[in-house]
């Protein structure tokens, strides 16, 4: 099988494409022939050594994918060979097989195809875990996010406008805000020329936003805490620009709001049943088509580099994902 290796830790073009020997699965183990991955920024941080899980040298990146089972280990019963599946997989899904624990495979709805179900998982249960658990979204509060256009910021788009929020997207580009405007935001800011704190004072009748959703960070991080209305909430997500911002701590006392962190990863394994609770209502969305990943470009596997690149740089709106 072919696979995208992680041989020393640098940007994307230091990744390689080699041949390895086919998977056989363990006790309680899946092999699944993957069909897409998708393509995440945590991907574009693992392979450079700045993530918070590191695996050993050499690896593979990718953490979703959806694909066919191919064969299964002693002792499964969930899945059989011919199953459509779909997985969260940390790393190794930019190859052609990967093999994982029988009960991270999950079915593949009905309905859905393999490039849709590997551009779902990861930004869909960050954004809802940001939004419903650690912000507490309300029907008609008012929602800014930043990097709008962006994976999860997309998702954030969809989700709020479910959860009954008015959504202001800000995004760095008027192509990115029109694909903001087409998930249903309902007001668009371009960051990179206007003024972001005068625009969410005339959009907002001067009261501010309820939620800020920053996945972006950097320099327009303290301008959207200072949107904040009271009793705000400012949620942490990470930090595509590089760059991450120190907040004056003041601004959290005198605007009586909340920076609060968002770490989804850490939530799954600390609240499994709550987590399982949010990936059962996603599932339910996606199938009955209230939930739509915008998919910004789909690269063969030998592109990978490129596709990591595109996500630094980012150029892409929405997600980008692997054909396999």
């Amino acid at each position: 099988m072919k696979a995208i290796l992680c041989k020393q830790y640098g940007p994307p073009e230091s990744l390689v494409l080699e041949d390895l020997p086919a998977l056989k699965p363990g006790k309680g183990q899946v092999v699944i022939s993957i069909k897409a991955a998708g393509v995440n920024f945590p991907d574009t941080l693992i392979i450079q050594n700045k993530y918070q899980f590191k695996p050993e040298l050499p690896f593979s990146p990718g953490s979703e994918c959806a694909g066919v089972v191919k064969e299964v280990g002693e002792g499964v019963t969930a899945v059989k060979p011919g199953d459509l599946v779909m997985a969260l997989t940390t790393y190794g899904s930019f190859a052609e097989e990967i093999t994982v624990k029988e009960a991270e495979c999950i079915p593949l709805p009905k309905g859905v195809g393999f490039t849709q179900a590997a551009a779902f998982t990861l930004t869909y249960g960050t954004s809802y875990h940001a939004l419903k658990d650690r912000a507490q979204l309300k029907s008609n509060e008012t929602l800014l996010i930043l990097g709008a256009a962006g994976g999860v910021g997309s998702a954030a788009i969809e989700l709020g406008k479910i959860l009954g929020a008015r959504v202001i997207a800000c995004a760095s580009s008027d192509e990115k805000l029109a694909a903001c405007k087409q998930l249903g935001a309902n007001e668009m800011i371009n960051y990179e020329t206007e003024d972001l704190r005068e625009r969410v004072k005339q959009l907002t009748n001067e009261k501010g936003v309820d939620v800020v959703y920053d996945a972006v960070g950097g320099k327009y991080s303290e301008p959207a805490l200072r949107t904040l209305s009271w009793n705000g909430r400012f949620l942490v997500v990470g930090f595509a620009a590089g760059e991450i911002p120190k907040i004056p701590l003041n601004l959290a006392l005198l605007k009586g709001c909340s920076i609060v962190g968002v770490f989804w990863g850490s939530f799954m394994r600390k609240e499994p049943a709550t987590a399982a609770k949010n990936h059962a209502q996603l599932m339910t969305w996606l199938t009955n088509g209230k939930l739509k990943p915008l998919i910004s470009s789909v690269y063969p596997l030998a592109q990978a580099p490129r596709a990591l690149s595109d996500l630094i740089e980012r150029k892409a709106k929405g997600k980008v994902v692997l054909s396999i």
